[in-house]
């Protein structure tokens, strides 16, 4: 029986179109999707499809055991903006999560882990420029603190129990395929929408706030490409460091200007401007180039031209 890769939380914004590159790599009846509903009709009617409680340990284990699952991409959590709303929520989806997939690799269930951080693992105290890989960490959300210590588990894990966990710090993602599911960095999609509908965004973050960005296709590629690593290279088991550019909302809405000179931008902070104000600006990403080569494709202009083509055809 061939061997499966499960990803938890497919119908979310990085899973959902991570489900369509690894069926497209290894295969649709593969790659098994799920979730913990049905909401993306399109996705579960593209393939292998259950619908799977990321917090139910026994129906994960038994969605493994069935399907002869061998490699699993914990894609479930709730974002930063949202998980302020709902702390304890976030940290029982975060953390369990996280433990039922690594206690399955503990006792060889399965092989393979893929679990993201972020770059709210960072909070007030880390230095904004260039972040380094190795830095000060306190972050300041609950989002960002169950990031933290789930890198301390994956390292833990693999140190004690010689789990193959992999894992990458994400920026913040930008996507036409895909809304965005309640996170500080929304509003590089959110602005996109509104330039093409109403040509006119009223941003919720102040005009010069600079935050780590990345086309979503370079974070696919980022997670492929770690994945498909020999096993020897990758040299950080808590979570790597990932960069693609930073940008401002007064720079993004530049470029938006560009193709449609009467976009007009206001700007109207809220709660996220201090989430976003706790994060660098800038991230050193020079071990994961070294380690397994890492390169990001897309600047600020090609990711505009991107998204108003697409989201224009849409």
């Amino acid at each position: 029986m061939t061997s499966k890769i499960l990803i938890i939380g497919a119908c979310g914004q990085i899973g959902s179109e991570l489900t369509y590159k690894l069926r497209e790599i290894h295969g649709v009846d593969n790659v098994i999707a799920s979730d913990i509903n049905t909401r993306k009709l399109e996705l579960v009617n593209a393939g292998p499809f259950v619908i799977l409680d990321a917090k139910n340990f026994n129906a994960i284990k038994d969605c493994c055991i069935n399907h002869n699952v061998k490699t699993i991409y914990l894609m479930a959590a709730l974002l930063s903006a949202t998980g302020e709303k709902y702390p304890m929520e976030a940290w029982d989806l975060n953390m369990n999560s996280l433990f039922h997939v690594l206690n399955l690799a503990k006792v060889k269930q399965i092989d393979h882990v893929f679990w993201p951080s972020s770059i709210a693992v960072f909070g007030p105290t880390t230095p904004k420029e260039d972040t380094a890989q190795h830095t000060i960490m306190e972050p300041s959300t609950v989002y960002g603190i169950t990031k933290q210590v789930g890198e301390r588990w994956c390292e833990y894990y693999h140190e004690k129990y010689g789990v193959d966990v992999r894992s990458i710090r994400y920026p913040g993602i930008i996507s036409w395929k895909t809304l965005p599911g309640g996170g500080t960095t929304d509003y590089a999609v959110e602005i996109y929408h509104e330039a093409l509908k109403n040509k006119a965004y009223e941003c919720f973050l102040s005009e010069d706030t600079e935050l780590p960005m990345m086309f979503m296709d370079d974070a696919i590629k980022a997670t492929v490409d770690i994945m498909q690593a020999d096993a020897d290279t990758i040299k950080i088991r808590s979570s790597y460091n990932l960069a693609a550019i930073s940008f401002t909302p007064k720079e993004i809405a530049n470029s938006i200007q560009e193709h449609i000179p009467d976009f007009k931008i206001t700007y109207k902070p809220d709660f996220r401007q201090a989430i976003a104000d706790s994060w660098p600006k800038s991230i050193d990403d020079t071990t994961a180039k070294k380690d397994w080569n890492w390169e990001h494709a897309f600047s600020l202009k090609d990711i505009t031209k991107e998204m108003l083509l697409q989201l224009g055809e849409k």
